[in-house]
């Protein structure tokens, strides 16, 4: 049996729990009510000191052990023996300890009057006030409980790095000193690690016959030292497989910029520069080839370069209308996953037609067609 059980009932947890399961009782009540996330509720400020005062003893083992046996007045008085008999109170505790301010004051479903209160001191510890036990600052409970490793218990490690940010609400600032890593954990953490889409241009030939990049990013990381943001440069090594497509990605992970969340992928996107001779469709290669109309007509040649430095005689007696097509099997780009394999080059005739003619022109043509 405990002289009271209002402390634990502030936490949602019985007299019989473990130190591992207060923690966790009181990192749960004080991310429900902490003010920062209830801005429009000026209750949860209360319930906030009241969860985090009852934390502050049951998470001490001494003083737990003298709230179990004599309950929070005798605690509050700096009672270290216990009552002499005969004392008034529940559990031997002296009676009639009430109207302090702040702190508990008679939460519903938790037992006691309301005349019985925490007594707050914004400057914490022992010893304050009237000789008894004094809390501390709510905030400072909570930020210390961080910097213990408290937010490692859950999923919310961004919400207490987001609370502790600065001092407390009252005025007072943390009592403890921040090193570098606690100010880099407390700025406001990305909500994911982000990827970074960067374009590679490539020519078609280097497409076709694949190549190797080296690439000079600069990126942002944290200094280990001064925990401030500094630029490094770093190079990246990337092979590019013949017959990579446009929207090909090359993926690196974990080199960009360094942020709370983690460090920022990044992602090359393969874009084609235009080409003087060829346009790709997939994995084929289209060519044009323009004639005039009297070579539409009578008939024409043309020397056909490949991607490969290849190159073939096309002629055709004509006539040729426009829109003609001839296709050289297995001469356009490679199959990124399969290079023995490749593609066609389609030539693609266009016929350029006179914009004006002469009445005589067009007699004769009359009379030839």
């Amino acid at each position: 049996m405990v002289a009271e059980t209002k402390l634990y009932d502030a936490l949602g947890v019985s007299p019989t729990s473990t130190q591992d399961e207060i923690k966790k009782g009181y990192r749960k009540a004080a991310l429900k009510h902490h003010p920062d996330k209830n801005k429009d509720n000026p209750s949860a400020g209360e319930k906030f000191k009241e969860v985090s005062q009852a934390y502050e003893i049951l998470s001490d083992p001494e003083k737990r052990k003298v709230y179990d046996q004599y309950g929070l007045d005798f605690l509050l008085r700096g009672g270290a023996e216990a009552p002499p008999p005969g004392a008034g109170g529940p559990g031997g505790m002296p009676g009639g300890f009430g109207g302090m301010p702040g702190g508990f004051g008679g939460m519903p479903g938790m037992g006691g009057g309301g005349t019985r209160s925490f007594h707050f001191s914004s400057t914490g510890g022992p010893g304050g006030g009237s000789g008894g036990f004094s809390f501390s600052n709510p905030d400072n409970i909570f930020a210390d409980f961080f910097k213990q490793g408290g937010a490692g218990m859950g999923d919310d490690d961004d919400i207490f790095a987001q609370f502790t940010g600065g001092g407390g609400r009252g005025g007072g600032k943390p009592k403890f000193r921040d090193s570098p890593m606690d100010r880099r954990r407390r700025r406001a953490p990305s909500p994911e690690v982000t990827t970074v889409l960067k374009p590679l241009q490539l020519t078609l030939e280097e497409l076709f016959t694949g190549t190797h990049k080296k690439m000079k990013i600069k990126r942002k990381t944290y200094d280990d030292g001064s925990g401030k943001r500094k630029m490094e440069d770093k190079i990246l090594d990337m092979d590019i497989k013949p017959g990579y497509k446009a929207g090909t990605k090359i993926k690196f992970k974990g080199v960009g910029d360094q942020e709370e969340g983690g460090t920022q992928d990044l992602h090359f996107v393969v874009e084609e520069k235009p080409h003087p001779t060829f346009t790709r469709e997939e994995n084929n290669l289209r060519m044009y080839v323009e004639l005039d109309l009297k070579e539409a007509l009578t008939g024409w040649t043309r020397t056909i370069p490949t991607i490969d430095g290849k190159k073939f005689t096309l002629s055709k007696g004509g006539p040729t209308g426009p829109g003609y097509t001839e296709t050289y099997p297995h001469q356009g780009m490679p199959n990124s996953k399969k290079p023995t394999e490749r593609g066609d080059m389609i030539v693609e005739v266009k016929v350029k037609f006179p914009t004006s003619l002469t009445l005589v022109q067009k007699t004769h043509l009359k009379d030839i067609l």
